[in-house]
């Protein structure tokens, strides 16, 4: 399969460290939280518990949005829609937490108990303004 997310969204999603608003939904009811991430080539990653991670186990269909704002006034914005995975891989998790944490000037240590979640992009939307 193909990568749905463009070039330009994919630029705009590694470009900095920002933070993905996560929509996952339970019992017919969405739930959105702010996320550490790592994105590449069509797949997103980020290390997750409690709610959320209950969220995915029982409806893998989810959303990440990432915006980026000055001031108030968004310069551009991007929202993807997929299917979410637990890996339940402690090597695994490692790696991602080496990824993501640094990222956001944290160690890889901190947040040892959350559990890697991969989220395989199925559509994508951006806009600059």
């Amino acid at each position: 399969m193909s990568n749905p997310v463009p070039p330009e969204a994919e630029e705009l999603l590694t470009s900095e460290p920002l933070l993905a608003h996560f929509a996952t939904c339970a019992d017919g009811n969405p739930h959105v939280a702010p996320v550490w991430y790592a994105y590449d080539d069509g797949v997103v990653v980020l290390l997750t518990t409690g709610r959320k991670l209950a969220n995915v186990r029982e409806n893998p269909r989810v959303a990440a949005s990432v915006e980026k704002s000055t001031e108030g006034r968004a310069e551009w914005m991007v929202t993807l829609l997929g299917t979410a995975t637990v890996v339940e891989d402690a090597d695994a998790t490692r790696a991602a937490a080496e990824r993501i944490n640094p990222k956001y000037g944290a160690s890889p240590d901190e947040y040892a108990r959350n559990t890697l979640v991969r989220i395989a992009v199925g559509s994508a939307d951006y806009r600059t303004y």
